[in-house]
């Protein structure tokens, strides 16, 4: 199957776009997009891949859907487009940023500068209906991106992983932890982000990381 995304990950992953249950989630995917209104656009399903090509991964920041609402979602987890209002979430991580590295609040929340500087900004599940939460879950999503991570521990190392809340750390079972580094913490969700989000200095620790095995840390 001949899939438009990021030249690196096409060789990477080409045996799983030819494995039935992703002919069956591209046909599912088809269909809602010819029947409602579906987030992201078509043309920015891979953006995340597209951004960040599987050699330059350095960060992997693992999201669960993409935003429901209109003018949010473009292929990025927790990712807002130009002139959004920022998520509850998204509003959580910049605060923990601000504390973690004293850097001010952006003015945007797109965070395709980060995707440029080799963060992999991956949801779990690519695709979803327009106010619908969780609507194209369990549709084989998970299936490729679980192979997504498989495949990056498998082929690279010294990557940072982070892991925010069970779902996403659920994940990481895929992860070889001997040659790369795990973050974990709750979700940075308004419910969960008081029981460990904020202050879990994630991002420094990240970027020590990158220093210390000879990267460039990522300017957050």
């Amino acid at each position: 199957m001949d899939v438009k995304i990021e030249k690196s990950w096409k060789a990477c992953l080409s045996e799983e776009f030819d494995k039935p249950y992703f002919r069956q989630l591209t046909d599912f995917v088809k269909d809602e997009y010819g029947k409602w209104e579906i987030y992201p656009p078509g043309a920015l399903i891979f953006n995340a891949f597209d951004l960040c090509p599987l050699d330059k991964t350095k960060v992997v920041l693992l999201g669960q859907d993409p935003y429901h609402e209109p003018k949010q979602a473009h292929g990025l987890c927790f990712s807002v487009r130009e002139g959004t209002r920022f998520p509850p979430s998204l509003i959580n991580i910049f605060k923990e940023i601000q504390s973690d590295l004293g850097k001010p609040v952006p003015k945007s929340g797109d965070l395709t500068r980060w995707a440029k500087q080799g963060v992999l900004l991956l949801n779990a599940t690519l695709t979803v209906r327009a106010h619908a939460a969780g609507s194209h879950q369990n549709k084989g999503w998970e299936t490729f991106t679980d192979a997504v991570i498989s495949r990056l521990s498998a082929q690279r190392e010294h990557i940072v992983y982070v892991l925010w809340g069970s779902y996403a750390q659920h994940k990481g079972a895929m992860i070889d932890t001997t040659k790369n580094l795990v973050l974990q913490s709750p979700h940075p969700s308004p419910f969960s982000a008081s029981r460990g989000f904020f202050g879990n200095r994630h991002f420094s620790k990240a970027n020590e990381y990158l220093e210390k095995t000879g990267q460039t840390p990522i300017d957050w």
